[in-house]
């Protein structure tokens, strides 16, 4: 009884401060400091959310640019025990889990290599992340992209050009992370400058 009472104690006081008393601090500090980090970095149009910039959304016509491909899934609603790909699906963050030896993974990596055109091809063009829901691409992916976009909007490509350059976010002080385009924002900027 005398080790009993005092490991009690220590399970109770540090479940009280590690699992509600610091949660609920840094929440608090997250909300007062970075607002919008917090909640979730949500993107609204017109008074409506439309989505956020730490999810893809699946961009697919020649307008707009085109996020990293995809590997998540949804049940099939004709047959509750398969799936069917559901593309940024954030209830279902997850890699395909195909091996590099799978047919399955290669046929579609050729057949999005033989779409992107002229090689070199980055890999965020052609490769699914881990999680499925990247919102963000390489700067060299996107550059691939502009002229099917320029094309499509009847715009010059340098004033693409320039739309992509100021939505590329460069590394935190110069050297954290890498050159990297949202491409929700800039597909926004896009629709915004006409």
């Amino acid at each position: 009884m005398s080790l009993l009472r005092p490991a009690a104690t220590l399970v109770v006081g540090f479940t009280l401060l590690l699992g509600l008393a610091m949660p609920a601090a840094m929440t608090g500090l997250a909300t007062t400091f970075l607002p919008d980090l917090a909640g979730g970095s949500l993107i609204e149009r017109d008074g409506h959310v439309i989505g956020s910039a730490l999810i893809g959304q699946n961009f697919t016509g020649d307008r707009y640019f085109h996020g990293r491909p995809s590997a998540t899934t949804a049940s099939d609603p004709q047959d509750s025990s398969r799936t069917v790909d559901s593309p940024y699906n954030a209830a279902s963050s997850a890699a395909s889990q195909r091996g590099p030896s799978n047919r399955a993974l290669i046929d579609a990596v050729r057949e999005r290599v033989a779409a992107a055109g002229a090689a070199p091809v980055p890999a965020d063009a052609v490769m699914a992340s881990g999680s499925g829901l990247d919102p963000d691409i390489s700067p060299e992916n996107a550059v691939r992209q502009v002229a099917r976009v320029a094309q499509a909007r009847g715009m010059p490509e340098e004033r693409v050009r320039a739309i992509l350059r100021e939505n590329t976010t460069m590394p935190i002080l110069g050297f954290l992370g890498v050159e990297r385009v949202n491409v929700l924002r800039l597909n926004l900027a896009l629709d915004a400058a006409g």
